[in-house]
C-alpha cells in the first residue's frame, strides 16, 4: 500500500471493504500531497487491467555467486532476498551481515531494517531517498560484504527453563477441542503429533530431541513482538510439523512451540498455530534499561533445560518482579564451521531427513483417506 493513503487503515471499521487499486510507483503521490493528486492516472491503469509491474527492481550475485532479487515493497520500501526458497543458515548470516552493514545509514532515508530468514525489508523515507538511489547504496554496501566462508555473527547461549507439556498447553488443547475442533489430526496431544509427523518411535524420543538440540534465534516478532522464531543449528534436532487449522482461539504467554521447522516462544496470549512442546519464562521484561526490552538477540542459540510446573511458576514470579536472570555466555556462530559440521555428519543427516519425510507423507497420506484434505 502506497505511503500516502496508509493512513486510511486507521479509519476502518469492523465490516468495512476494502479494494486495492494497482498504482506504478512512479504514479503514487506524495505523502505531502492530499486529495485529487492522490488518484492520479488510477482509471487509467484498471482499465488497463494492471500496471504490467512484477515487482522486481533488480537481479544481481554476491561476489561467491548467491543470487540476490531486490523486489518492490510499497513505494516506500525494498526487500532485499537471498538465494532460494529453503532453510539455509548460511542466507541468514549473510542476510544478518547486510544488516549490519545498513544499521549506519539508518536516519539517513532508512526508516526500519527487518531481517528475515532469507530477506531483509528495508523501510524507506521516500521524501529523504528515492528507490533508485536506495538500491545504488545497496550494491555499494554489498561489494563490502564478507564472502560467505568468513562470516562470523556474537552468538550468545542462552539457557532457559522448560516446563514440559506444561498444563497451560494442555488446557489450551482443551479449550480449542471444545471451542474449534476436536477431531484435529493433532489432538488431544500435539506431543504425539509431532512423533507421528517425524517418524519417532516414542513421544520420549520427542522429548530427548528437543532438549539436545542448540535452537538459533533467526527472527524476533515472529507472532508478537519480541517473540523469537529459532532453528536447530544441527538438522537432525529439526522436527517438523503442520500448525492449527483454523489456529487457536487462546494460547497461554510464553508458549513453546514447534510450526515447520522453526520453534517459537509466544510474547503474550492469543491466537496461534504452533504445536505445544511446553512453556518457558517471558521473553520480554519492563526491568532493563536497554532501548527494547527484548530478551533474546539474533543469533542467540537456546538451550533448554527442564523444570516442573510449579518451578517454572515460581520463575516467571521472580522474573516479572525484576528478580530474574539471563543465564548467557557470549560465543560466535562461524558459518564455516557450521558448513564443516553438515559435511562431516551429511550421511546421518540425510538419513534422519529421510525418516523424516517418509513419516511425513504417511501422515498426509492418512489425512487424505479421512477427508481431512477435503475441501
Amino acid at each position: 500500500m502506497t505511503a500516502a493513503d496508509r493512513w486510511k487503515l486507521g479509519q476502518l471499521c469492523p465490516g468495512d471493504t476494502v479494494r486495492f487499486v494497482p498504482v506504478r510507483a512512479d504514479r503514487t503521490a506524495s505523502p505531502r500531497i492530499l486529495g485529487p493528486g492522490r488518484r492520479a492516472a488510477w482509471s487509467a491503469v484498471l482499465s488497463a487491467g494492471g500496471d504490467g509491474d512484477d515487482g522486481v527492481l533488480r537481479y544481481t550475485e554476491t561476489t561467491d555467486g548467491i543470487p540476490v532479487t531486490y523486489r518492490r515493497a510499497g513505494d516506500d520500501g525494498i526487500l532485499v532476498e537471498y538465494g532460494t526458497m529453503t532453510l539455509d543458515l548460511g542466507l541468514r548470516a549473510r542476510v544478518h551481515a547486510l544488516y549490519e552493514g545498513l544499521r549506519p545509514d539508518a536516519g539517513r532515508g532508512i526508516t526500519e531494517l527487518t531481517p528475515g530468514v532469507r530477506s531483509l525489508q528495508i523501510r524507506l523515507d521516500p521524501t529523504a531517498v528515492s528507490t533508485a538511489a536506495a538500491l545504488d547504496m545497496l550494491a555499494e554496501v554489498e561489494t563490502e560484504l564478507p564472502a560467505a566462508d568468513d562470516l562470523v555473527v556474537p552468538s550468545r547461549t542462552v539457557e532457559l527453563p522448560l516446563s514440559w507439556d506444561d498444563p497451560a498447553t494442555r488446557e489450551a488443547i482443551t479449550r480449542y477441542m471444545h471451542g474449534v475442533r476436536a477431531d484435529a489430526p493433532w489432538c488431544p496431544w500435539n506431543t504425539e503429533f509431532i512423533r507421528r509427523m517425524n517418524g519417532l518411535e516414542t513421544v520420549a524420543e520427542v522429548f530427548d530431541t528437543a532438549f539436545a538440540a542448540e535452537y538459533l534465534v533467526l527472527g524476533l516478532g515472529d507472532v508478537y513482538l519480541g517473540a523469537p522464531l529459532a532453528t536447530p543449528t544441527d538438522p537432525r534436532h529439526r522436527l517438523i510439523t503442520t500448525k492449527y487449522n483454523p489456529a487457536r482461539t487462546w494460547t497461554p504467554e510464553n508458549a513453546v512451540g514447534i510450526g515447520g521447522a522453526y520453534l517459537c516462544i509466544y510474547g503474550m496470549e492469543g491466537p496461534g498455530g504452533y504445536q505445544f512442546v511446553g512453556r518457558t519464562t517471558q521473553v520480554w521484561s519492563r526491568h532493563t534499561d536497554r532501548e527494547d526490552p527484548w530478551l533474546l538477540q539474533f543469533f542467540d542459540r537456546i538451550r533448554w533445560h527442564p523444570v516442573s510446573a510449579e518451578e517454572l511458576l515460581d520463575l516467571r514470579a521472580d522474573f516479572a518482579a525484576g528478580r530474574g536472570e539471563l543465564r548467557a555466555r557470549d560465543g560466535e556462530f562461524r558459518l564455516a564451521d557450521h558448513r564443516r559440521f553438515l559435511t562431516e555428519h551429511a550421511e546421518s543427516i540425510d538419513a534422519f531427513r529421510t525418516r523424516q519425510a517418509t513419516a511425513f507423507a504417511a501422515e498426509r497420506d492418512s489425512w487424505r483417506r479421512s477427508g481431512e484434505l477435503t475441501e
